[in-house]
């Protein structure tokens, strides 16, 4: 079972199309489709049927995907144990992020990276954080920066790289009262957040349950950190999100923030990686780059950069 079959396989398994697979691994559909002919015939056995829902795996192939990602995993440990062998620092790091992240927080500490390390190339995909730890599992991705969101199995290994404030942040003409409101207050105010199953809606959700308090009433769901920031502009609400998402919205003065007065006043950013026998070097100088060099956004303490009046 030649890896570049089992990739192929694993693509359709788990699109549970040609098609979709083909986008995947870059291949043509009529391609892909010969390959799992080709890996069929070998072993003797059908993989896949066909459904309404479409491409539906056989026990067969059930049996086949937990080995097929061990063989490709104990693949890549060989090549990355003869490279390391070698004494070589050369190689490449393909990194996930999320948006907000990969814009605000990763530029700077990678270009310093790259400057300190010319030989080895960068690659930096975009996703949200469940398509990064699918990625990441399927190995197209060495290391994801995302916040963190709950435990992972023992396959992963997660290390926290920074602590990012909460802030409150509300338009400039909402007419507030300068000082630290309170949880009661917070909770009879509308409030924009994203949608249930994003990881900044699970920390909005967790933010006022360690608080004690249901999450208050929203105004409206948005799609993305960027879009509450232009809401709270137009004063559709209050948000409560990571600092760094609405620096630039901030410092441009085209919102206000208040501290958060919850007991979660920061959130975890975290990078998460596939534990291995051997790393491989490239990617273990970034991992030890990224433990020395990240640093959280400015706190907002007791006197935002933006006053504002809190309602009494």
């Amino acid at each position: 079972m030649h890896p570049r079959l089992l990739k192929t396989f694993l693509a359709v398994a788990h699109n549970r199309s040609f098609t979709r697979a083909a986008d995947e691994v870059h291949l043509a559909q009529s391609s892909v489709s010969d390959q799992m002919q080709t890996l069929e015939a070998e072993l003797g056995t059908a993989l896949f049927v066909r459904s309404r829902q479409g491409l539906e795996l056989t026990q067969a192939g059930q049996v086949l995907v937990s080995y097929a990602e061990e063989i490709l995993v104990l693949a890549g440990e060989a090549r990355i144990a003869v490279t390391a062998a070698g004494g070589s620092e050369t190689g490449s790091v393909t990194i996930g992020a999320l948006e907000t992240i990969a814009a605000v927080r990763l530029p700077e500490w990678l270009a310093g990276f790259q400057g300190a390390h010319p030989d080895i190339a960068l690659r930096l995909k975009v996703a949200g954080t469940g398509e990064l730890m699918r990625k990441l599992e399927a190995g197209e991705l060495d290391v994801v920066f995302c916040f963190d969101n709950g435990g992972l199995d023992e396959r992963f290994v997660k290390r926290v790289v920074s602590r990012e404030p909460l802030v409150l942040v509300t338009s400039t003409g909402a007419g507030f009262a300068e000082r630290k409101p309170d949880l009661a207050e917070l909770a009879t105010i509308d409030f924009l957040a994203t949608e249930v199953g994003c990881v900044y809606r699970s920390m909005f959700d967790k933010a006022f349950a360690d608080a004690g308090l249901a999450p208050p009433r929203l105004a409206a769901e948005a799609g993305s950190i960027g879009a509450i920031a232009r809401l709270v502009a137009a004063g559709a609400g209050m948000g409560l999100v990571p600092r760094l998402g609405v620096a630039d919205a901030i410092d441009r003065g085209e919102i206000n923030e208040l501290p958060w007065p919850g007991p979660s006043q920061t959130v975890p950013l975290v990078m998460i990686w596939r534990r291995r026998r051997v790393q491989p070097p490239s990617l273990k100088l970034l991992l030890a780059a990224a433990s020395e060099g990240f640093a959280p956004a400015r706190s907002v303490d007791a006197h935002p950069r933006h006053a504002v009046r809190f309602p009494s």
